[in-house]
């Protein structure tokens, strides 16, 4: 899987980056069981690469979620105002 850029995961929703991080995260599973296994890794930085994505994911998951509560609270304020 190609690692993905910030930019690119901005513009998914929380249930393809949710998707996305379980296929990353199924990656890295399965360069470390290879490592552990004993054969040298042919990318020593692949899982470096690969914890740092799926930290990135989960960045850009807690902004989205940020973002929709100060959106939820602000409608909420509007109604109270109308009242």
């Amino acid at each position: 899987m190609a690692l993905l850029k910030v930019k690119d995961m901005r513009s998914l929703t929380i249930e393809e980056l949710e998707t996305k991080m379980l296929e990353v995260k199924a990656e890295l599973s399965k360069e470390k069981g290879s490592i552990s296994s004993g054969t040298k890794a042919e990318n020593p930085g692949k899982i470096r690469n690969l914890r740092r994505t799926i930290a990135r994911i989960l960045t850009v998951i807690k902004e989205k979620q940020m973002q929709k509560e100060k959106e939820e609270k602000k409608t909420k304020k509007e109604v109270k105002k109308t009242k």
